[in-house]
């Protein structure tokens, strides 16, 4: 794992390595023992954690922290942080009382557990949404970021799962765009040909992608991790119906062998495949702006942008069962600890939510949908903004000339019609465990290898939830 730390004295940068040999050493169950409890002492001096750890991240992030320190005074140290490995940290600086005063990128499912562990400070939040204004934030975002009346921090931005599919072969076979179970079966099957798949879906059972991607399918036709009475309930019809359409999407229509986050989408981009599931940072990568991922079917040796003009995008899925379409995705937040300096904190994070936000959202507006529209002189500001950023690595080009202006309201119209397991019935704790020991992966991927059946599947998910339902109580 790699940490970098940024010194509030000019831009220099370092390996945290020690930070995370330390904090590993701490007991989890010493986290009760931490004798600093209350706010830190108001030196102006803050620890900012960022899940967004890719250098060219860190290296736009400390750009704005810059102009930050000479605005207010207060020094700020910037440490990346894995995703994958900020639970465990998390926990650790808790139990050895070096808790940071603001995490930045926290999705819904980690900020759920350091609230349930009483890690988080909810009020300044409440006071920064409150200041902002809360209509100028995205009204599903806001619900999905919170506990009934408690603010469990400032939601930032946001990602969204995909459906790319091939409209011209789509086109060719007088095919519907697949955005129900019927017509995304009916393309699989008839997309699949000799040296094509109809589809590439995730199979690895050892990464939370695999359950992000079922997810999605399983939200739209109403498939819950736990009823309105916080059962789980992943036995249900709709949820065995939602294993056996993925199963007949992988086994029957997809490639063989296990797939993954690499694989679908080289399978995708290769023309092996008619459709992918995929989160939306796919869309730089697709439009040809990264060259370590970048499309290679045989029209696009030609065109560079050829899979992109040809590149249908599904949002919301509807299932026979469910209600109305679903649309799976992740809303990253700004969260202060029990610990933090409350003042610097705040002033931190309405910074980064107002002068700083464009940039902060910019680094990657394709998997970084501003939830917070606009102020309230110009409700429309950051929205428009972010329509018109740059998107690409190696190559950049602004996001509503790589890509129409449909795709773009589809994109921002879906972060109201967002749905997730668990956060609305109050167990959001579960949801950020299961993305740890990822039960409904490992079922998968057994379920997919021929293992287990689709109902059997159904029932061990059903049951390790169940299982780590219990531990967490």
């Amino acid at each position: 794992m790699r940490m970098r730390t940024r010194r509030s004295s000019g831009r220099s940068k370092a390996i945290a390595s020690g930070l995370a040999a330390a904090l590993g050493m701490a007991a989890l169950a010493g986290c009760a023992g931490n004798s600093q409890s209350g706010p830190a002492k108001a030196d102006k001096h803050i620890t900012v954690w960022s899940q967004e750890n890719l250098t060219p991240r860190v290296d736009a992030t400390e750009k704005i922290i810059d102009r930050f320190e000479k605005k207010t005074g207060i020094k700020v140290d910037l440490v990346g942080v894995d995703e994958a490995q900020m639970p465990q940290l998390i926990m650790s600086a808790a139990a050895s009382g070096k808790l940071p005063d603001v995490i930045g990128a926290a999705p819904m499912g980690q900020t759920w557990q350091m609230y349930s562990n009483g890690l988080l400070n909810t009020d300044i939040p409440r006071q920064i949404v409150k200041k902002l204004g809360r209509s100028t934030f995205n009204a599903n975002a806001l619900d999905l970021t919170s506990d009934g009346a408690t603010r469990l921090g400032v939601p930032s931005d946001a990602w969204l799962q995909l459906l790319a599919y091939r409209k011209d072969q789509l086109e060719q076979a007088d095919l519907p765009a697949p955005d129900t179970y019927k017509s995304l079966l009916k393309a699989a099957e008839d997309l699949t040909t000799k040296g094509r798949d109809g589809i590439s879906a995730a199979t690895d059972p050892s990464d939370v992608f695999t359950q992000q991607s079922f997810e999605g399918l399983a939200l739209a036709n109403d498939c819950q991790l736990v009823d309105d009475k916080r059962q789980v309930d992943l036995g249900s019809p709709q949820c065995a119906t939602a294993f056996k359409t993925y199963a007949t999407l992988a086994d029957k229509y997809g490639p063989p062998g296990t797939q993954t986050v690499d694989s679908t989408r080289a399978t995708y981009f290769a023309g092996k495949s008619s459709m992918v599931i995929w989160s939306s940072f796919l869309l730089d990568e697709l439009a040809g702006l990264r060259k370590d991922a970048l499309p290679s079917c045989a029209e696009c040796r030609k065109d560079r942008k050829f899979l992109a003009d040809n590149t249908g995008i599904t949002t919301a899925l509807g299932g026979p069962a469910g209600k109305k379409p679903a649309q799976f995705g992740e809303i990253t937040s700004w969260v202060t600890t029990k610990t933090a300096e409350s003042d610097a904190s705040r002033q931190f994070i309405e910074y980064m939510m107002g002068a700083g936000y464009e940039d902060w959202f910019g680094m990657a507006p394709e998997g970084k949908i501003p939830v917070r529209g606009g102020t309230a002189d110009d409700p429309g500001k950051y929205l428009d903004a972010w329509r018109s950023s740059d998107i690409g690595v190696d190559r950049r080009e602004p996001m509503n000339e790589a890509f129409s202006d449909k795709l773009l309201d589809q994109l921002a119209d879906g972060v109201s019609n967002m749905r997730r397991w668990g956060i609305s019935q109050g167990e959001g704790a579960l949801v950020g465990a299961t993305n740890g020991e990822l039960p409904v992966p490992k079922a998968i991927g057994s379920m997919t290898s021929g293992q287990s059946s689709p109902q059997e599947a159904a029932r061990e998910a059903r049951d390790e939830v169940a299982a780590l339902q219990k531990s967490l109580r």
